[in-house]
């Protein structure tokens, strides 16, 4: 594949025939690319990613609960944050669990990835070939690994519906308002994204190049209106992080320290890259022209980190809404990817992209391999127990991973026994939930908490129980043990000091 070869503009027409159109004459070349991007939800026995296994868990819940085989569970109708869980359960009237699993996440991914694939085509009227490897990178980052895969299909579904506004025309546009409602079914912040962003892109199309300055300082302008507004009517925690630290790499730093060489390397990358671009093109007529929305949002993205909170708590919610900052930083990256694609491709491009995207994907095979390693001891050992039971788990990451583990023991229990520390019911923000007192799991989201800190003193009421914790200072063993009444669950857990 030559990448200078897309440097051939997208001819301004009916967007949507033109799609169709180079999908039926490359489609052996999206299949091709969409089964490689796939490569690392099949490269283990299990997808790692952290709450994947919440979502399974109670999905299976949700299957005890239609069959009649459970009591003090019910499931309710939600409008948001709720669509990916409807494919697992959809899928799981047909297949098993396990199956479900690789379709659900594999359908998801590809939403996402081709979702940036469009609006960075979008933005430059360039098909991005030579950015697929950053484009990779970004599907497989912190979002995908901690497991936010309502957000993470929201987003997908909204790159979509603003590349089909950006760049259609009369009707095509009424498209990207059609498929709003199922970015909020996913999560309200796609369908944010997907207004607010197609709202500043037509208004910019719309307006003469020199008021694009007023347009960029309102909308900067209405981001601290929000900030009031959530500071003065909300409890709300600022992000700790230097706005300029979360610039959309961030989503590189996974499972330790040593995905600074990803993350540094990437942002060596992008600025080098852009540099050059600039001082080879800058006296090129619409040069700027072409830089100029992507950057305008890029920035807004950046200046989003300080001005929004990290986490809200809203009235009548047990849970906060939690990691705003680091959610985030994703769409941070698209933005810097649709700068990337306004430059005018050069193969070093290409190959220094696939370098990092290497050693990325290098790492990450390693570390997930650890953790689905893990998860096959955490099976092995629920399965000594009679069926049924009820199992709590401290199982932490190391002290320089940015990504939780802990729930792999509700994936451990899903058909086995029951994962009595799973937050989901009690947080209030999904549909399964659960009467105080049921057999099955917690409904205090603090007692939830305490009980993953290991901090939980085990009551005479939630006997018998049994408890999953890492047993040695490798923290890649673990061990099963009943508890007592009156004991911290974690009370024989072996942990690093950080």
């Amino acid at each position: 594949m030559n990448p200078e070869s897309s440097e051939t503009a997208l001819p301004k027409n009916d967007v949507l025939p033109l799609a169709f159109q180079s999908l039926r004459h490359h489609w052996l070349k999206f299949v091709a690319i969409s089964a490689a991007i796939l490569i690392p939800c099949f490269w283990h026995r299990t997808i790692v990613a952290a709450d994947l296994g919440s979502h399974l868990y109670n999905a299976w819940l949700v299957q005890l609960i239609e069959r009649g085989q459970v009591h003090g569970l019910w499931v309710v109708r939600m409008w948001n944050n709720v669509l990916f869980d409807y494919l697992l359960s959809c899928l799981g009237s047909v297949f098993s669990l396990p199956t479900v699993e690789k379709i659900a996440v594999s359908v998801t991914v590809l939403i996402f990835f081709w979702g940036m694939f469009a609006l960075v085509c979008a933005a430059t009227r360039r098909a991005p070939w030579y950015l697929l490897p950053v484009l990779a990178l970004f599907t497989y980052g912190w979002t995908f690994h901690l497991g936010f895969f309502n957000y993470y299909l929201s987003l997908g579904i909204a790159f979509f519906g603003v590349a089909i506004f950006w760049r259609g025309h009369g009707w095509e546009r009424l498209l990207a308002f059609a498929i709003a409602p199922f970015a909020l079914l996913a999560h309200p912040l796609g369908l944010v994204l997907l207004v607010g962003a197609s709202v500043y892109v037509g208004i910019a199309e719309m307006i003469p190049r020199r008021y694009q300055v007023l347009l960029f300082l309102l909308a900067a302008g209405s981001l601290f209106g929000v900030h009031e507004y959530f500071w003065h009517h909300y409890v709300v925690e600022a992000s700790p992080f230097p706005f300029y630290m979360m610039n959309g790499a961030d989503q590189m730093m996974l499972f330790g320290l040593k995905y600074n060489i990803v993350r540094w390397s990437l942002i060596s990358f992008v600025l080098v890259a852009l540099g050059i671009d600039a001082i080879r093109h800058r006296k090129e007529p619409g040069f700027w022209r072409d830089y100029a929305i992507p950057m305008e949002l890029f920035v807004l993205a950046l200046l989003a980190v300080p001005l929004l909170p990290r986490g809200v708590h809203f009235p009548g919610k047990p849970a906060a809404i939690a990691l705003l900052t680091e959610r985030l930083t994703s769409v941070t990256a698209i933005f810097a990817c649709c700068m990337l694609g306004a430059m005018r491709a050069r193969r070093w491009h290409l190959i220094v992209s696939l370098a990092i995207a290497g050693v990325f994907f290098a790492f990450l095979y390693q570390d997930t391999g650890i953790v689905d390693r893990m998860e096959a001891q955490a099976e092995q050992l629920v399965r000594t127990l009679p069926r049924n039971q009820r199992v709590m788990a401290t199982i932490l990451p190391p002290a320089d991973s940015r990504v939780m583990i802990q729930h792999m023991i509700d994936r451990a229990c899903i058909g086995y026994c029951f994962s009595y520390g799973n937050y989901e019911p009690g947080s209030g923000v999904f549909r399964v939930r659960a009467a105080p007192g049921n057999p099955y799991v917690l409904t205090d989201y603090d007692l939830v908490v305490e009980m993953e800190e290991g901090d939980y003193t085990v009551t005479d009421e939630d006997l018998p129980a049994y408890q999953v914790y890492q047993c040695t200072l490798s923290g890649t063993t673990l061990c099963i043990r009943p508890l007592e009444a009156d004991e911290d669950n974690d009370r024989l857990g072996v942990h690093r000091e950080e």
